[in-house]
């Protein structure tokens, strides 16, 4: 099931396994410590001579050494991927690695990476990626790595790596030509196998294990259309693959599927601001009845119906509330999770079905503990990441799909969907203004002056509402006893609104400040969300100033 061009034949292709090793010395970086998703800068900075082999050394150093121990390596496709590849093998060569997986062309998407650790008993991965950041020259990069349980290392990991990044004096690295990674099949790097697989299959065959494709083929067989956005990322292959060529969807009904280095000049991150043009296709007057999206490593997801958006925390309830519609849930779930800044209807629909509902920190490695334990099978954040316990990464095309499986078991439209659910649950109106590449010191003396007044808050007033509690979100992890401090600013108000208020990790240039805002309706269903927020829209200003200390009048990104 290649999709990704090449040769696809199997058979083993050897090289020579007298290659020298070299030792590289160099002065260390003080810049590689890994945020919530691994190592992201701009793609000039990774590029700086040794830049990315320090980094990957003190990965190497960070989980104990790869000696014998076997790997799995893939990217988005994004610019410097191939080159990163070729580096992070002769690297692995170096320090005795016994195989390394890796995707033909040096491609895999996030979750197919996390499958593919499972699925072959590795030891970890290394993903190439700055998820749904700009690619290209002038672009992000990012580099990534993820444990055993096929998902992102864990706070203790990462911190080893960068404690090793702080006085790495070199590394080594195999004296070899850039291997052919467009033919399937094993090939001999020194004394280590590199075993290039067909990206798409195994991911796949795992779909195919999880949901009711008769029924999703059921849909289109009749009238109804689709329109998946691949943005010129990772998924388009996967997409094609499956909606289009396994399913059934008519040819076209995925666009921009082919991945390029700089993902087609766009940004890839699914969201209604840089998918555009799909929102207004669905928004239009011929609309298809289903639309969505996915970034630029594919673990992202947007949804959207004929006439309306659906949002990241509104599809996890509804596919919580739903879940036993699809073959891999039907038994129920075992918990829930979500990310603190969230909204809380995922909570409502936990209570009703009387289950667990977890609040982590952002990152989806703090779901890692919750799912390997049992405690939890469903999990999101309201940045577009939903997920289960099949991988341990969010997963675009799977929430995709499970839409997809539900709206064909219920026979029913988005928009009447997520009205049923809102009559049954409430709506939890919700947005998140982001303030993007402001300077970092006036963004640090903004929370710095939010967190002081936290203890005065409670009895005060802002935005004509009633502050009853005001914290920072702190985690103590329920499975293995960790704690993890400062995870964000909240305030409640008495009528049932929440503010948040955090700095993003996932950004290159300056500081990216979050505002998250929330109130719960019962009555009042089908209104725009800004207007229902205005008063917490309000609050978030007065309370934090953001004009005055950043000199913003707005928010870059409203989603």
């Amino acid at each position: 099931m290649m999709r990704f061009g090449g040769d696809t034949s199997a058979n083993a292709h050897f090289q020579r396994s007298d290659m020298s090793i070299q030792r590289i010395q160099i002065t260390p970086f003080s810049d590689q410590k890994p945020g919530t998703s691994g190592l992201r800068k701009k793609t000039e900075v990774f590029q700086t001579p040794h830049y990315l082999a320090a980094f990957v050394q003190s990965i190497w150093q960070g989980i104990g050494g790869i000696s014998g121990k076997t790997l799995v390596l893939g990217g988005d496709g994004r610019f410097f991927n191939d080159t990163a590849s070729q580096i992070v093998l002769r690297m692995a060569a170096a320090s005795g690695a016994a195989k390394v997986i890796v995707g033909q062309n040096a491609l895999l998407s996030t979750p197919a990476a996390s499958n593919l650790i499972r699925k072959r008993g590795a030891d970890g991965g290394i993903i190439l990626s700055a998820s749904h950041n700009p690619g290209g020259p002038k672009g992000d990069f990012g580099i990534k790595f993820n444990a055993a349980n096929g998902g992102p290392a864990n706070e203790s990991i990462t911190d080893a790596i960068f404690e090793a990044s702080k006085t790495l004096d070199g590394y080594d690295i195999l004296e070899a030509e850039d291997l052919d990674l467009s033919q399937i099949g094993e090939t001999q790097l020194g004394g280590m196998i590199v075993d290039v697989v067909d990206p798409v299959a195994d991911y796949a065959e795992m779909m195919q294990g999880l949901f009711d494709f008769d029924a999703i083929r059921s849909l289109f067989a009749g009238s109804f259309r689709l329109r998946f956005d691949a943005m010129h990322a990772i998924t388009g292959p996967y997409a094609t693959a499956l909606l289009e060529e396994t399913l059934g969807a008519a040819p076209g009904s995925v666009i921009n599927g082919t991945p390029l280095p700089d993902f087609g000049n766009g940004h890839p991150d699914p969201n209604p601001i840089w998918a555009k043009t799909l929102v207004d296709e669905m928004m239009g007057p011929d609309a298809p009845d289903f639309g969505a999206a996915s970034d630029g490593d594919g673990d992202r997801n947007m949804i959207m119906g004929c006439g309306i958006y659906v949002t990241p925390s509104d599809s996890l309830a509804a596919l919580a509330a739903n879940a036993t519609l699809a073959p891999a849930y039907a038994e129920g779930l075992k918990g829930v999770a979500r990310s603190m800044p969230t909204s809380c209807a995922l909570d409502r629909v936990a209570e009703t079905l009387g289950i667990e509902c977890h609040e982590t920190p952002t990152g989806w490695k703090f779901f890692g503990n919750l799912l390997d334990a049992g405690r939890a099978t469903l999990c999101g954040e309201e940045s577009a990441g939903t997920g289960s316990d099949h991988v341990r990464e969010k997963d675009g095309l799977w929430a995709v799909l499970f839409w997809l499986n539900i709206l064909a078991q219920r026979k029913i439209s988005v928009a009447d969907l997520m009205a049923d659910h809102w009559a049954r649950f409430g709506r939890n109106y919700y947005s998140r203004h982001d303030y993007e590449g402001i300077d970092a010191a006036a963004a640090n003396a903004l929370m710095d002056h939010l967190r002081a007044a936290l203890t005065d808050l409670p009895g005060a007033t802002a935005g004509g509402m009633t502050i009853t509690a005001a914290d920072e979100f702190a985690y103590d992890d329920p499975i293995d006893g960790s704690h993890t401090a400062k995870q964000g600013l909240r305030i409640f108000f008495e009528n049932g609104a929440r503010l948040v208020f955090r700095l993003s990790g996932t950004g290159t240039v300056g500081a990216t400040l979050r505002v998250y805002m929330e109130s719960v309706e019962t009555t009042v269903l089908d209104a725009d969300a800004q207007e229902m927020l205005k008063n917490v829209i309000a609050a978030a200003q007065e309370l934090a100033q953001i004009e005055d200390r950043t000199g913003r009048t707005a928010p870059d990104v409203i989603t």
